[in-house]
C-alpha cells in the first residue's frame, strides 16, 4: 500500500521521499528511497525528514515492540528456549503527531476488531488529520494482495468508507482527499 501511495503521489507531481523496509525497485517517479531494516531505523529516517515535507503518510504502528537485548551469537537450542524480553518501539506516528511543522499527517491502521472505534481512538491519541483504517482480516484487504478496502476517518468524526479496489486506486481517492486540504 505505501508503495501505491508513493507511486500515485509522485504521478501527481509531488518530490516524494520513500522509507521502506521492502527490498524492491520504487514505483514510477519516486528516486528518493531511503531502505531501513528497524522500526528504530524507520524513526530516525522519518522524524529525521519530517520537517522537510508537506504531507507523511505511514502505517500508524510500524512495530509495537521490539527485543530489549539482542543475542550476540546463535541461541542454542540445548539451552532451551530463552525467556525475550521485550521493550516498546518509538511511535514515529505519535511524534509526528507532536509536531508542528508537517501541514498534513495521514495514518494507516491495519485492525482486526471495531475498526472504526479503534481506528478513531488512535487518530485521536496520535493526532493525525486523517486515518486510513482497513479490517486486515477482510477477504482482499490487507497485506499481500493487490486490493484493498478502507474506512476514512476525520477529525471532526467524519466516516467514510470506501468499496475494495486495487491499492494504487485507493491511493489516488487518498489523495483525492488529502490534496484539496493542503496550504497553496
Amino acid at each position: 500500500m505505501g508503495y501505491a501511495v508513493a507511486e500515485a503521489a509522485a504521478r501527481r507531481g509531488a518530490a516524494v521521499v520513500l522509507v521502506t523496509t521492502v527490498d524492491r525497485p520504487p514505483p514510477p517517479g519516486v528516486t528518493d528511497v531511503v531502505r531501513v531494516e528497524s522500526a528504530a531505523e524507520m524513526a530516525d529516517a522519518v522524524l529525521g525528514r519530517y520537517a522537510e515535507v508537506d504531507v507523511v503518510v505511514m502505517a500508524a504502528a510500524v512495530a509495537d515492540f521490539r527485543p530489549k537485548a539482542s543475542a550476540p551469537e546463535k541461541i542454542k537450542k540445548a539451552g532451551g528456549p530463552p525467556e525475550i524480553v521485550l521493550e516498546p518501539t518509538t511511535d514515529i506516528l505519535a511524534e509526528l503527531g507532536r509536531k508542528s511543522s508537517c501541514s498534513t499527517l495521514v495514518g494507516f491502521a491495519a485492525e482486526t476488531e471495531r475498526l472504526v472505534e479503534q481506528a478513531a481512538a488512535k487518530m485521536a491519541a496520535k493526532r493525525v488529520d486523517l486515518m486510513v483504517a482497513n479490517d486486515v482480516t477482510a477477504p482482499g484487504s490487507g497485506f499481500e494482495v493487490d486490493t484493498n478496502q478502507v474506512v476514512l476517518i476525520t477529525p471532526d468524526g467524519t466516516v467514510r468508507e470506501l468499496p475494495q479496489m486495487p491499492k494504487i486506486q485507493l491511493a489516488d481517492a487518498i489523495w483525492d482527499r488529502v490534496v484539496p486540504e493542503l496550504p497553496r
